[in-house]
């Protein structure tokens, strides 16, 4: 008579949380690459231990949370010295909707929703890279307590600080969010504008560009060292607007297509159906603050036809 395994009750509960710490981990590191190993490590922790051990954790998903959350915690204090070697500048790795997610990693199989990003506020370009700029200890009290609802005594088990001490440290990013955050442009007239820049952008437009971008806009390119792109932030309207037509009169194969970005519209362009590089905005006013232009293939997988 052969023996069946025994069925492990619990195990679709204990999968079924994935999506929340990819939306968790990827919160918190800006990355979606690392958050995936995240979250295979946070699973190889729960699976190293015995059954005995995980039938005594009274609540799996808040176990993971916890681990997944302290990992995070290691790999942004090990990030800071890895972005300090880091050639040019540094985005956040940006994400699509879940309509047009396509794979995570090289050959990788269909992917699993359960790895698509949730899309709101909390994942904009804007509100990531203010995230940058804050302490690891700072971005962890405010993602877990804001965006997650976590007690401030949980959050304190997992940075090893006192509640107050969490309590002040989300505080502390609370006012790094509002100060960095401008007054909110409704999606549809976002769209409009995203749209404008476009096609100013494919008719190397110089007078249409400097008139969609504020005069004190900012462009941050991030090539990662592997594609050619600028090393530093270009600062002022005009500028932009002529380094943009550049590359537009440089680059006339590239196919130019509006998409969501990070929950935002945005723009990819393309070459032979593979996605080259992707622009995140910030408008304020009516006009585009900041253009995030994301172009390390490396953190352009989730966007490239296979």
């Amino acid at each position: 008579m052969t023996d069946h395994p025994v069925p492990d009750a619990g195990l679709n509960a204990i999968i079924s949380e994935r999506r929340q710490l990819i939306n968790l981990s990827y919160r918190l590191l800006g990355s979606l690459a690392d958050a995936e190993d995240v979250v295979q490590e946070t699973y190889a922790r729960w699976y190293a231990m015995s059954r005995r051990q995980q039938d005594a954790i009274a609540s799996p998903g808040a176990w993971l949370s916890k681990v997944a959350s302290r990992i995070c915690l290691d790999v942004l204090g090990s990030a800071r010295a890895r972005r300090e070697r880091y050639v040019g500048e540094w985005i956040p790795e940006p994400v699509p909707e879940p309509t047009q997610w396509i794979s995570g990693r090289p050959g990788a199989a269909a992917p699993d929703p359960a790895d698509r990003v949730t899309l709101d506020e909390s994942v904009s370009m804007a509100f990531l890279v203010v995230l940058e700029s804050m302490t690891p200890a700072e971005r962890v009290a405010l993602v877990l307590h804001d965006v997650f609802r976590y007690p401030f005594a949980e959050i304190a088990e997992i940075t090893g600080r006192t509640p107050a001490a969490c309590r002040e440290l989300a505080s502390s990013a609370r006012r790094r969010i509002r100060a960095a955050r401008p007054p909110a442009t409704p999606a549809a007239h976002q769209a409009g504008i995203v749209r404008n820049f476009k096609q100013a952008l494919q008719a190397c437009d110089v007078d249409a560009l400097v008139g969609l971008l504020d005069p004190d806009a900012t462009l941050t390119a991030d090539g990662g060292g592997l594609v050619k792109t600028a090393l530093h932030p270009i600062e002022g309207g005009e500028q932009i607007a002529r380094a943009c037509a550049e590359i537009g009169r440089r680059n006339a194969d590239l196919v130019l297509s509006e998409r969501t970005v990070n929950g935002q519209p945005g723009l990819i362009a393309q070459r032979d159906g593979v996605t080259v590089s992707v622009y995140a905005f910030e408008i304020a006013a009516g006009r585009i603050k900041h253009i995030w232009a994301v172009r390390n293939p490396e953190k352009l997988r989730p966007w490239t036809e296979t």
